[in-house]
């Protein structure tokens, strides 16, 4: 058996980053023509642990700051303007590209509308909580304040 280091996920193999053990030539004629995997030696093995170990950090990293970001997002109030009837309801809708823009307003923080989960967009005057997801499994319940437009 010789030992391969995969450079992408290959079905019931491993997935990227792997060090699995091989024939010679399952190595030779099909991983290394498709540039799935390369031969391990002492230093790739080495290589691939150090970057195994940064990507990890870095994963953690973000988690912490995502965290960090859910907790200032939690804390924010935001407050956004529409023309509404004098019943309180508005003439348009408040959607979830109008929250990231508020958000974005508030505390420059930059998110994709498609993490605001708004289950309706809001038509009606008041508070309302919108859940943003801020990373993967991270999510924030911000209040939002809809105003009628002067």
């Amino acid at each position: 058996m010789t030992q391969a280091i995969l450079l992408k996920d290959v079905d019931r193999l491993g997935e990227r980053g792997d060090i699995v053990d091989v024939s010679p030539g399952y190595l030779r004629n099909f991983l290394l023509p498709r540039k799935l995997a390369h031969t391990a030696t002492p230093a790739s093995i080495a290589e691939a642990k150090r970057r195994m170990e940064a990507q990890e950090r870095a994963r953690q990293e973000a988690a912490e700051r995502a965290q960090e970001n859910a907790a200032l997002l939690s804390r924010t109030v935001l407050t956004i303007s529409q023309p509404a009837g004098d019943d309180g309801r508005l003439f348009g809708s408040v959607t979830a590209q109008d929250v990231v823009d508020a958000i974005r307003q508030a505390r420059d923080m930059k998110l994709d509308r498609r993490k605001v989960h708004l289950e309706d967009p809001i038509r009606t005057t008041g508070t309302h909580m919108v859940t943003v997801e801020v990373h993967e499994g991270i999510t924030a319940q911000v209040k939002t304040i809809v105003t009628a437009a002067g």
